[in-house]
Protein backbone atom coordinates (compact mmCIF):
# COMPACT_ATOMS: atom_id res chain seq x y z
CA UNK A 1 0.00 0.00 0.00
CA UNK A 2 1.35 3.48 -0.77
CA UNK A 3 2.42 5.44 2.25
CA UNK A 4 2.43 9.15 2.88
CA UNK A 5 6.05 10.29 2.72
CA UNK A 6 7.60 13.70 3.41
CA UNK A 7 7.89 15.61 0.15
CA UNK A 8 10.90 17.39 -1.22
CA UNK A 9 11.18 21.16 -1.10
CA UNK A 10 8.13 23.18 -2.25
CA UNK A 11 7.61 23.78 -5.94
CA UNK A 12 4.93 26.44 -5.76
CA UNK A 13 6.42 28.93 -8.17
CA UNK A 14 7.25 31.25 -5.26
CA UNK A 15 10.99 30.79 -5.47
CA UNK A 16 13.12 29.83 -2.53
CA UNK A 17 11.68 32.38 -0.10
CA UNK A 18 8.18 32.08 1.29
CA UNK A 19 6.86 35.24 2.88
CA UNK A 20 6.26 34.93 6.63
CA UNK A 21 2.70 34.87 7.92
CA UNK A 22 1.55 37.43 10.46
CA UNK A 23 -1.16 35.52 12.26
CA UNK A 24 -1.43 31.78 11.89
CA UNK A 25 -4.28 29.60 13.06
CA UNK A 26 -3.23 26.63 15.12
CA UNK A 27 -3.65 23.24 13.38
CA UNK A 28 -6.64 22.36 15.59
CA UNK A 29 -8.38 25.57 14.48
CA UNK A 30 -8.73 24.33 10.90
CA UNK A 31 -11.16 21.54 10.03
CA UNK A 32 -8.96 20.10 7.24
CA UNK A 33 -5.39 18.81 7.24
CA UNK A 34 -3.06 16.20 5.80
CA UNK A 35 -4.18 13.73 8.44
CA UNK A 36 -7.54 13.52 6.62
CA UNK A 37 -5.96 12.62 3.27
CA UNK A 38 -5.75 8.86 3.06
CA UNK A 39 -5.48 5.83 0.81
CA UNK A 40 -8.86 4.22 0.13
CA UNK A 41 -8.82 0.50 -0.67
CA UNK A 42 -11.37 -0.22 -3.38
CA UNK A 43 -13.10 -3.56 -3.98
CA UNK A 44 -11.12 -5.86 -6.24
CA UNK A 45 -12.87 -8.77 -7.86
CA UNK A 46 -10.27 -11.07 -9.38
CA UNK A 47 -11.21 -13.20 -12.34
CA UNK A 48 -9.08 -15.10 -14.88
CA UNK A 49 -10.87 -13.14 -17.62
CA UNK A 50 -9.79 -9.82 -16.08
CA UNK A 51 -10.18 -8.01 -12.76
CA UNK A 52 -12.95 -5.60 -11.82
CA UNK A 53 -12.94 -2.69 -9.39
CA UNK A 54 -15.87 -0.38 -8.71
CA UNK A 55 -16.47 2.80 -6.75
CA UNK A 56 -19.77 3.86 -5.23
CA UNK A 57 -20.45 7.38 -4.00
CA UNK A 58 -21.56 7.51 -0.39
CA UNK A 59 -19.95 4.08 0.12
CA UNK A 60 -16.32 3.89 -0.93
CA UNK A 61 -16.06 7.67 -0.83
CA UNK A 62 -17.97 9.78 1.68
CA UNK A 63 -19.42 12.08 -0.99
CA UNK A 64 -21.78 11.89 -3.92
CA UNK A 65 -19.80 11.78 -7.15
CA UNK A 66 -20.75 14.87 -9.17
CA UNK A 67 -17.93 14.87 -11.73
CA UNK A 68 -15.39 12.45 -13.17
CA UNK A 69 -12.40 13.49 -15.25
CA UNK A 70 -9.11 11.94 -16.22
CA UNK A 71 -5.63 12.98 -17.26
CA UNK A 72 -3.74 11.08 -19.93
CA UNK A 73 -0.94 11.57 -22.47
CA UNK A 74 0.90 13.72 -19.91
CA UNK A 75 4.33 14.47 -21.45
CA UNK A 76 7.39 13.24 -19.57
CA UNK A 77 8.62 15.75 -17.00
CA UNK A 78 5.28 17.59 -16.89
CA UNK A 79 3.22 18.19 -13.80
CA UNK A 80 -0.46 18.85 -13.23
CA UNK A 81 -2.52 20.30 -10.42
CA UNK A 82 -0.83 23.17 -8.63
CA UNK A 83 -4.00 24.36 -6.91
CA UNK A 84 -6.29 23.83 -3.93
CA UNK A 85 -10.07 23.76 -3.52
CA UNK A 86 -12.24 25.57 -1.01
CA UNK A 87 -14.94 22.87 -0.76
CA UNK A 88 -14.28 20.14 -3.33
CA UNK A 89 -13.36 16.64 -2.17
CA UNK A 90 -11.64 14.21 -4.52
CA UNK A 91 -10.60 10.62 -4.94
CA UNK A 92 -7.56 10.29 -7.23
CA UNK A 93 -6.88 6.89 -8.84
CA UNK A 94 -4.03 5.68 -11.04
CA UNK A 95 -6.08 3.75 -13.59
CA UNK A 96 -2.94 2.80 -15.51
CA UNK A 97 0.74 3.41 -14.90
CA UNK A 98 1.85 5.53 -11.98
CA UNK A 99 2.36 9.09 -10.76
CA UNK A 100 2.98 11.00 -7.53
CA UNK A 101 0.65 13.36 -5.70
CA UNK A 102 2.24 16.00 -3.48
CA UNK A 103 -0.13 17.20 -0.75
CA UNK A 104 0.49 20.40 1.20
CA UNK A 105 -1.62 21.92 3.99
CA UNK A 106 0.64 24.93 4.46
CA UNK A 107 2.60 23.34 7.32
CA UNK A 108 3.43 19.84 6.13
CA UNK A 109 3.97 18.25 2.73
CA UNK A 110 3.57 14.59 1.81
CA UNK A 111 4.28 12.73 -1.42
CA UNK A 112 2.07 9.75 -2.29
CA UNK A 113 2.98 7.36 -5.10
CA UNK A 114 -0.10 5.90 -6.80
CA UNK A 115 0.24 2.82 -9.01
CA UNK A 116 -2.71 0.53 -8.24
CA UNK A 117 -6.12 0.86 -9.92
CA UNK A 118 -7.78 -0.58 -6.80
CA UNK A 119 -6.47 2.18 -4.51
CA UNK A 120 -7.46 5.82 -4.46
CA UNK A 121 -6.15 8.85 -2.63
CA UNK A 122 -8.83 10.84 -0.82
CA UNK A 123 -8.03 14.58 -0.78
CA UNK A 124 -10.09 16.82 1.48
CA UNK A 125 -10.72 20.54 0.85
CA UNK A 126 -8.04 23.17 1.55
CA UNK A 127 -5.11 20.96 0.55
CA UNK A 128 -2.71 22.17 -2.14
CA UNK A 129 -2.00 19.36 -4.59
CA UNK A 130 0.52 18.80 -7.37
CA UNK A 131 0.79 15.71 -9.57
CA UNK A 132 4.11 14.74 -11.12
CA UNK A 133 6.40 11.82 -11.99
CA UNK A 134 3.91 10.41 -14.55
CA UNK A 135 4.98 7.12 -16.09
CA UNK A 136 4.58 6.60 -19.82
CA UNK A 137 0.97 5.74 -20.66
CA UNK A 138 -0.37 6.60 -17.21
CA UNK A 139 -4.01 7.54 -16.72
CA UNK A 140 -5.15 9.52 -13.67
CA UNK A 141 -8.88 9.42 -12.91
CA UNK A 142 -10.38 11.91 -10.47
CA UNK A 143 -13.80 11.59 -8.82
CA UNK A 144 -15.04 14.95 -7.54
CA UNK A 145 -17.74 15.93 -5.05
CA UNK A 146 -18.92 18.96 -7.05
CA UNK A 147 -19.25 20.10 -10.63
CA UNK A 148 -16.57 22.42 -11.97
CA UNK A 149 -16.68 25.86 -10.33
CA UNK A 150 -13.77 28.25 -10.90
CA UNK A 151 -14.68 30.10 -7.69
CA UNK A 152 -13.77 26.96 -5.70
CA UNK A 153 -10.11 27.12 -6.79
CA UNK A 154 -7.04 28.68 -5.21
CA UNK A 155 -4.67 28.88 -8.16
CA UNK A 156 -1.95 30.90 -6.39
CA UNK A 157 -0.14 29.38 -3.44
CA UNK A 158 0.09 32.71 -1.58
CA UNK A 159 -3.71 33.12 -1.77
CA UNK A 160 -4.15 29.57 -0.51
CA UNK A 161 -1.80 30.20 2.40
CA UNK A 162 -3.66 33.35 3.42
CA UNK A 163 -7.00 31.56 3.32
CA UNK A 164 -5.65 28.43 4.94
CA UNK A 165 -3.79 29.79 7.95
CA UNK A 166 -4.62 33.41 8.63
CA UNK A 167 -6.73 33.79 11.71
CA UNK A 168 -9.01 36.83 11.32
CA UNK A 169 -9.32 37.17 15.11
CA UNK A 170 -5.58 37.96 15.26
CA UNK A 171 -5.81 41.00 13.01
CA UNK A 172 -4.28 41.81 9.64
CA UNK A 173 -3.23 38.79 7.56
CA UNK A 174 -1.61 40.28 4.50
Amino acid sequence: MPELLPAASPAHGLGAAVQPRLAVAEPDDHPYGLHQCRIVELPRIQDPRGNLTFIEGGGHVDFDIRRVYYLYDVPGGSDRGGHAHRELRQLIVAMSGSFDVVLDDGRDRRRVHLNRSYQGLYVCPMIWRELDNFSSGSVCMVLASTRFDEADYYRHYADFMRARWCAPAHGDCR
